[in-house]
């Protein structure tokens, strides 16, 4: 497909192509399902692309384990976040057909929007949004029906929603912003969200197994969240409709990879159709904002993209959660190739590091960048520097001093509270450094980050999850 297709020299070789993808395949069936099991992966779908091809399609598991269902290479999950990249594709065509400019204020295109304040209102730009540095709390999960005004009713809940920083001052992950950016792309096209996806993504690249809605997805096998450990089924199959072009897309490894070709390739699709320029391809690969967490996802953020860096090879993708569903894309551009892997509880962070680890190793002679652990030596850290009370929208973070060492009491408030089995958890914090502390989670072998930062307005920070809280007393 693509550019790369080759005519071959002669049948042997096109038949030795085919073994390899057909023994790739069988020998990462084989693997999914050993590394699956060890950490304890309900189910997971894996496709490679190498060098123009899909060389390996892979499943293992169960997409559902109270219904037996078993996973196929055909299976439909949860991408999640990964959407929030299919938005930002379609917002950056329509920057190329000049209905959009990435620095004009949304309120330009949007007269009705109304946030926290005049100077959010006036000042929030697509730019803004694209790069999670609006500042908007972006974890407002409200409930507005499933009707097609469902993108439209939530952000005009957005002005009772307290900022979390000020506009552009640092990068907080966002996905309401996402949800505002589905409404400016309805607004500007005349095309409600879902079918908008369709008509810029799927059909032009030809999939068959992606959908939103979840009677779409009813046409085909799909797997089902399982929560906590050991897992088991989640109590509800999927998110609030409104936060679709935040994450609510559901596809198969091949066909994310589809997605990821398409970047790969310049904008342009497998039978040549331009759908994106290659300036919006190349800005959406470009550091727009640092993370100011720089060791979990990458250390930068460009348009939709996080971007990193493995042993001297850029890398950039993005991952996924819904309710006990988790999905990860990494595209290498040098070594050209991109990795999905789709799953549905257990350690999938812990899937994921084996997998990537050793699809890398193996396509491209890269090694993984190395996870953040606790320091071995002591580190000199004065409690009265990070003890205190840190809150956004939905989570209230206490800082507390505990046997001579930091514990992180974390709760879950507001709209979120509702779709968690716990509201509260306790974490011990492990210094790194000063101001670098890492946590450990229950039923999980990864280190997650706690960096503790400051404004340029002097205001004290803590950086978790990709996003940014506020210390507030």
């Amino acid at each position: 497909m693509g550019h790369h297709a080759h005519q071959p020299l002669n049948e042997t070789e096109s038949e030795h192509d085919m073994t390899d993808t057909t023994e790739l395949s069988a020998r990462w069936t084989t693997r999914l399902t050993e590394l699956a099991a060890r950490h304890s992966v309900p189910g997971a779908g894996l496709a490679i692309l190498h060098r123009g091809e899909i060389v390996a399609e892979a499943a293992a598991g169960l997409a559902n384990t109270e219904a037996g269902i078993e996973t196929t290479t055909d299976t439909l999950f949860q991408i999640g976040s990964i959407s929030k990249v299919w938005t930002t594709t379609v917002a950056m065509a329509l920057v190329d057909e000049g209905v959009l400019e990435l620095d004009a204020p949304i309120v330009s295109v949007l007269p009705e929007l109304r946030l926290a304040n005049d100077e959010l209102t006036q000042g929030v730009t697509l730019r803004h949004l694209l790069t999670h540095t609006s500042g908007i709390d972006g974890d407002l999960f409200t409930d507005t029906g499933r009707g097609d005004d469902c993108l439209e009713k939530y952000v005009a809940l957005l002005g009772d929603v307290t900022p979390n920083h000020p506009l552009g001052a640092t990068m907080s992950y966002c996905n309401a912003g996402f949800t505002l950016l589905g409404r400016v792309l309805e607004v500007v096209t005349g095309v409600q969200w879902d079918e908008l996806m369709r008509e810029r993504l799927y059909r032009p690249l030809g999939l068959t197994h992606t959908a939103t809605l979840p009677e779409e997805v009813l046409r085909f096998r799909a797997a089902i969240g399982h929560l906590g450990s050991p897992p088991a089924q989640a109590p509800m199959w999927g998110l609030m409709r409104s936060a679709g072009p935040a994450g609510l897309i559901c596809s198969t490894p091949r066909e994310v990879l589809e997605f990821a070709r398409l970047h790969l390739d310049k904008g342009v699709t497998g039978d040549g159709t331009k759908l994106l320029s290659e300036e919006s391809v190349a800005a959406m690969q470009t550091p727009q904002v640092e993370i100011p967490d720089p060791h979990i996802l990458g250390d930068a953020w460009g348009l939709g993209w996080f971007l990193d860096t493995w042993d001297g090879h850029r890398v950039y993708g993005h991952d996924g959660g819904t309710i006990g569903q988790n999905a990860y894309l990494r595209v290498l551009p040098e070594a050209e190739l991109a990795i999905c892997l789709l799953t549905n509880g257990g350690d999938t962070s812990g899937l994921y590091r084996d997998v990537y680890a050793e699809i890398v190793r193996e396509l491209a002679g890269v090694t993984m960048r190395t996870t953040i652990e606790p320091a071995t030596e002591p580190v000199a850290v004065d409690p009265a520097d990070y003890v205190g009370v840190y809150q956004r929208l939905s989570s209230r973070v206490e800082i507390v001093e505990r046997d001579g060492g930091l514990v992180m009491v974390d709760r879950i408030t507001g709209p979120l509270a509702e779709l968690a089995p716990d509201t509260e958890k306790e974490y011990e914090l492990h210094p790194v450094e000063p101001g670098l502390f890492v946590v450990q989670r229950p039923g999980f072998e990864l280190w997650v980050p706690v960096v503790f930062y400051t404004l340029d307005d002097g205001t004290p920070y803590i950086h978790h999850g990709g996003r940014a809280t506020p210390k507030v007393g």
